[in-house]
């Protein structure tokens, strides 16, 4: 559900495109997942998008990104474009000497944002925090100040000057991060990659077809969906 976070901004920025969007809902979260899970997750969500002729893919899940986008990146006709990577040069750009991560527990694991921001500005000092529990928090649309507040109070202890939401749930916290710290430390990647992606892409070449795909229980996740995008109608239940 959380990539509904980038499918938005997306949209907004090229409402022409034709999109299908795959929410797999029968596995998350992916942050738990050992990287031959995700491996074969994304090999079938690829598929589908290669049956369905998709120019281009938005791998918009931080942790797929950081775990596998590697070995898969040159596997398909279609670009893919991923998260982590797409965002980490303009993070790397920015104002600042100190940068924290909060992600999920295989995105810290893999290192990826550190690597790819220090690839590109090796003076940042990046620090990483995984926050586990924090997609469930999301997905059931549940309220845990306390467990949002011990993660924002171990980071601060680190004196970043921006932090991160390194993973496209995290975005939906954002007032009750901003309890504990300035709103205008935390980043949302999402609003970076839709511009990244707009600006890659020249040309819409769509008449802004819609198509939206869920591997389980697609009318609850119509219903916790609708905090991030507003669907006309509950998606399709994806079979494969």
């Amino acid at each position: 559900m959380g990539g509904l976070t980038v499918y938005a901004k997306l949209k907004k920025l090229l409402p022409n495109e034709n999109y299908i969007y795959f929410g797999d809902t029968k596995n998350m979260p992916y942050g738990e997942k050992t990287a031959d899970e995700l491996m074969n997750y994304a090999k079938t969500i690829l598929e589908f998008f290669e049956q369905k002729h998709a120019k281009a893919v938005v791998m918009a899940c931080n942790t797929t990104s950081s775990v596998i986008y590697d070995k898969i990146k040159d596997k398909y006709d279609f670009k893919i474009y991923p998260i982590v990577q797409s965002c980490a040069k303009i993070i790397a750009d920015l104002d600042v000497k100190k940068v924290g991560i909060f992600a999920t527990n295989a995105t810290v694991k893999s290192n990826v944002y550190k690597k790819e921001i220090q690839k590109h500005n090796s003076k940042i000092e990046v620090i990483q925090i995984a926050c586990p529990d924090w997609v469930r928090l999301v997905e059931e649309n549940r309220k845990d100040d306390r467990a949002v507040e011990v993660k924002v109070k171990q980071m601060l202890d680190y004196k970043p000057d921006k932090i991160v939401l390194g993973c496209t749930h995290y975005p939906y916290l954002i007032d009750t991060l901003a309890k504990f710290a300035p709103k205008d430390m935390f980043i949302d990647p999402s609003v970076y990659f839709a511009e990244f992606i707009k600006n890659d892409i020249a040309k819409s070449t769509g008449h802004g077809f819609e198509e939206i795909y869920a591997s389980a229980n697609p009318v609850q996740f119509m219903r916790a969906g609708k905090m991030f995008y507003k669907m006309k109608e509950p998606p399709k239940l994806f079979l494969g």
